[in-house]
């Protein structure tokens, strides 16, 4: 039997090791979640709800200790890891009222009831980046529809979802949710199994395109976010600083490992310098290090295919033009120290192609209409951000976005969806509709 080795992204170190199970025991166990389904679906929705809620409050005491193994095993630093778990178990009681709310049994006009109905099993493959709050996003709103959810994470942070998945498991009935890990052929044989009903997944675009290609047979219910290149336009009235301050944030965090991370920033020439001199001063306060190192802001790059990638950008940008205002090609595994360029142009990989790491890249643009062009000249089309004051909003209309921020972050406030435009995304989760995409709609007529 194989297994997956968990490594520590800072220092290369193993931290443990998964066991990957045979197809024929990831069957089994598909088909076990089905059984399990059965019975689940038939519980009232109202006692899916406080189960899920209270298998997420029991394991409130163990945050320090996920917060701890998180930022060990993905790299961030311990203030993040530590938010992020705070995060998905708070985020686990909220999912589930919510999804309630969602789900319940609602009348229309006359005789007519809309009720929403398990879809059966759901294989939720969730990503590395944010292994717990992106996996508990999916997993509790397909749990209280009354599905079972067979959860694949990342190869790359197997040992924290192990740890949220055993801890979880210990307060619901048996075979409602159960994890497997492995790679892609895993994913695979997920999602090409009759058993499985519905796919939620979170990664890149190229494996949604396969996901949607092999569900097709049985035409499995798809929720997917497919990452993006997501723009930021800085217009000649907005507030400098400000935007800087966001530009340098939404370009770094998570050391840049970030669906929604900026990735293109087109400044009005008119202040450009100005503002291109407040990011740098910004970045250059940014520091990198280990999760433990005191005062750090970035971590290290997942991988060493990942650091490559970065490196080969960087080194594109400088062979196609890019002035470097911090930072440089060469990097030194498995850090990307804070970069800086400006002279991004439309031949280079970092204006077509989603970075995943620290660097801001800047182009200057001379009118309006052509940064809203180049914004929109993606496939992509996850979140984009635009800083202004007059005609901000008028800016923001044109962008071809599903979540657009005007002088803040995509993203809406409280329930609001978590959606993608363009090839960025296949349906979508969060809010009263999304929740609903984990559940069949049964209109009931009559009398």
């Amino acid at each position: 039997m194989q297994g997956i080795s968990s490594i520590n992204p800072s220092n290369g170190k193993l931290l443990g090791s998964v066991v990957v199970k045979t197809k024929q025991q990831i069957e089994t166990l598909i088909n076990q979640s089905a059984v399990a389904q059965k019975t689940w679906q038939k519980m009232a929705i109202t006692e899916r709800v406080k189960r899920v809620s209270e298998a997420f409050q029991a394991i409130e005491s163990k945050a320090n200790t996920l917060s701890e193994l998180l930022a060990k095993e993905m790299g961030k630093d311990i203030r993040r890891a530590s938010g992020e778990v705070s995060g998905a178990l708070y985020m686990g009681s909220y999912l589930a009222d919510a999804s309630f709310n969602a789900l319940k049994t609602r009348h229309t006009s006359g005789n007519t009831q809309l009720q929403y109905k398990a879809l059966g099993v759901v294989a939720v493959i969730s990503p590395w980046n944010y292994p717990l709050m992106m996996a508990t996003n999916l997993i509790v709103p397909a749990l209280i529809a009354g599905n079972s959810v067979i959860w694949k994470p990342s190869e790359e942070t197997p040992l924290i979802a192990d740890a949220l998945f055993n801890a979880l498991q210990k307060y619901l009935p048996e075979g409602v949710l159960t994890i497997v890990h492995g790679d892609g052929e895993v994913g695979q044989q997920l999602v090409e199994s009759n058993d499985v009903n519905m796919i939620a997944f979170t990664g890149s675009k190229t494996v949604g395109h396969d996901i949607m290609q092999r569900s097709a047979t049985n035409l499995k219910r798809l929720v997917m976010e497919l990452g993006g290149n997501d723009p930021m336009i800085v217009m000649h009235n907005a507030n400098l600083e400000q935007a800087a301050r966001f530009a340098v944030a939404g370009s770094f965090e998570n050391a840049g490992q970030m669906c929604t991370s900026i990735e293109r920033v087109y400044v009005d020439q008119r202040v450009a310098a100005q503002f291109e001199s407040y990011v740098t001063q910004i970045a250059e306060q940014y520091q990198v290090g280990p999760w433990n190192q005191p005062n750090v802001n970035i971590g290290p790059i997942i991988n060493s295919k990942q650091h490559s990638k970065i490196v080969a950008q960087l080194q594109d940008a400088q062979d196609k033009g890019a002035q470097f205002l911090l930072g440089q090609v060469e990097q030194t595994a498995p850090y990307i120290m804070p970069t800086v360029i400006t002279n991004m142009n439309k031949q280079m990989s970092l204006e077509n192609e989603e970075t995943f790491g620290p660097v801001v890249a800047i182009s200057r643009f001379n009118t309006i209409e052509e940064a809203i062009e180049r914004a929109n000249d993606t496939e992509y089309g996850l979140g984009a951000v635009v800083y202004g004051g007059k005609g901000a909003n008028e800016v923001a209309e044109q962008l071809e976005a599903g979540m657009v921020g005007i002088n803040q972050g995509q993203g809406g406030d409280g329930d609001a969806p978590w959606i993608g435009a363009k090839q960025s995304g296949y349906g979508y989760h969060g809010s009263v509709d999304g929740h609903r995409q984990f559940a069949q709609v049964k209109v009931v007529s009559g009398r």
